[in-house]
């Protein structure tokens, strides 16, 4: 009587992945899960950080309405007494479960990962979590440091592990457990890689040899870059490493050789990565469970790696807020399984040839905040209904819709994003759009541009993301009533995606853009 779900949530991971065409990454597990899954190569997170854009997706509900664009308030004193996802199924009769990094910890999930509301028992964090940010990475000094780029022997750390190690050891026990009790469940498990620090089992390096590392495509800031988009990347500016070089703020290019050291430990980070996914699945497997558990597997938001000059998230380009997105479900995306078949065999990158290409795929463009609705209709639990205009009252609406209808794809074919319309106008207004954004305490680099408190809130980016186009309107915010004014637009951003795909120049100027303007107010 209903599926499980095992719900992955990973943290800051951009589609770098052998199932979305990145020829050198090496991410057997996350790909064979593609292989069997409906895969979404236009999704998008609705903001870009850690804390806004996971409250969203897991109440379904855009930032605008969480009120949560830092870190530091509970939505459900601040905003509304939203139900979530989990909150959800648990009280349709799942055993809700969390591990890791699902809620971000702290004010904004109100010291509780949001237990007991959102959990049935509460939420496991993993030990070495704490010691993410101590000075645990050997330099060439031979001294330890708190760098970014941290590649480690295991052994040497405190209590000899790493927290996704702990964490997907604590979510093959809970799978263990729910097979003996017979419970059906959610079971949400949250990877911190590959989060800053790049901090990793160093035999990842290996995958990846420096000389293989190019740049990024566009490793300069666009000339027509509103002053006001870029982040200037402060959190990683922190880092002992990062803070020797002496880079000038808030433009200043890192070294080239840096760059490329920064991108090769991303890489072995995302392959550490889907070796704790490949457990996880074979874990799946082992207890017989692959045939009635629908499998999620998306991050919070991406991750620039040098293009336009920037690092981390933060922005509203594709490299920050597009993310990984696929569905296992056993029986739609896949022929039935029967019971105990091995469906995620592990694969060990090290040794792994050959690719898989996903079950199905997807161009259209979706959201994050979509989740919720999308998890509800795919369990057959009732799809929460639309919020209306104003839900600050409502404690069940979602914001996003069910996305269940783009899976019926004839089978291995890529669905075009491209409807066939005559009329431009008709053509565009029914199209999927993304909606993201970003707050700005200025309209040029700050020391906090790239988190800015809510009382120190005076722009906010809005930007709209279509197959065809991004539009950005940075536009007059006021913290205290939380209203943002379109009348007093501080800059602009147009990218036509078939002749710019990365996003480097910005035609928002020599554009009559009154039709976007139109479309962003809807």
């Amino acid at each position: 009587d209903g599926m499980n779900v095992l719900f992955i949530i990973v943290d800051d991971l951009r589609p770098v992945l052998g199932c979305y065409g990145d020829k050198l990454v090496k991410s057997p597990n996350i790909d064979q899960l593609a292989s069997q899954s409906m895969v979404f190569s236009n999704a998008y997170a609705q903001q870009a950080v850690c804390a806004p854009s996971r409250v969203s997706f897991l109440t379904g509900r855009r930032p605008d309405t969480t009120r949560l664009y830092d870190f530091y308030s509970y939505w459900r004193v601040h905003a509304g007494n939203y139900s979530t996802m989990p909150q959800y199924f648990k009280e349709n009769g799942y055993v809700t479960l969390s591990v890791g990094k699902v809620f971000h910890p702290g004010v904004s999930s109100n010291y509780s990962d949001d237990y007991p509301y959102s959990w049935s028992i509460p939420p496991f964090h993993p030990s070495a979590e704490k010691h993410e940010n101590d000075k645990t990475c050997r330099g060439k000094d031979g001294k330890l440091h708190a760098n970014l780029v941290c590649p480690v022997n295991v052994t040497e750390m405190p209590g000899g592990t790493l927290p996704d190690i702990q964490s997907t050891e604590e979510a093959i026990h809970l799978l263990n457990v729910m097979k003996t009790n017979r419970q059906k469940f959610f079971l949400a498990v949250g990877y911190h890689k590959p989060h800053i620090p790049l901090r990793y089992p160093q035999e990842f390096l290996k995958l990846y040899p420096l000389e293989n590392i190019t740049l990024a495509p566009d490793p300069w800031v666009p000339k027509k870059l509103p002053s006001v988009a870029y982040n200037p990347w402060m959190d990683i500016r922190q880092r002992d490493d990062v803070e020797a070089l002496n880079v000038s703020f808030p433009y200043g290019p890192l070294p080239d050789d840096f760059q490329r050291q920064i991108r090769q430990s991303y890489y072995a980070a995302v392959s550490y990565l889907d070796v704790q996914i490949g457990l996880l699945l074979n874990a799946l497997d082992n207890v017989g469970l692959s045939n009635n558990t629908i499998v999620v597997f998306t991050a919070d938001h991406g991750w620039s790696l040098g293009e336009h000059g920037e690092w981390a998230k933060y922005s509203n380009f594709d490299v920050a807020t597009r993310v990984p997105l696929m569905f296992y479900v056993p029986g739609m995306t896949t022929s039935p399984v029967s019971q105990g078949a091995r469906v995620f065999p592990y694969l060990d990158p090290f040794s792994h040839i050959g690719s898989s290409a996903p079950q199905g795929q997807s161009e259209k463009v979706v959201e994050l905040v979509s989740l919720f609705p999308t998890l509800a209709e795919l369990a057959g639990l009732q799809v929460p209904p639309a919020c209306p205009e104003m839900s600050f009252g409502v404690v069940l609406c979602t914001e996003g819709t069910s996305i269940v209808h783009y899976f019926n794809v004839s089978e291995g074919k890529v669905e075009e994003g491209k409807a066939g319309c005559d009329d431009t106008g008709r053509c565009f207004s029914e199209e999927p759009v993304a909606l993201s954004q970003y707050p700005r305490p200025a309209d040029t680099p700050q020391w906090n541009s790239d988190k800015p408190r809510l009382k120190d809130i005076r722009i906010m980016g809005y930007s709209l993301r279509t197959i065809g186009y991004r539009y950005t309107l940075w536009v007059q915010f006021d913290p205290s009533n939380f209203s943002a004014n379109f009348q007093d637009v501080h800059a602009g951003e147009l990218y036509m995606m078939e002749n710019d795909p990365n996003q480097d120049y910005n035609i928002y100027n020599n554009t009559s853009h009154g039709w976007f303007f139109k479309k962003i107010l809807d």
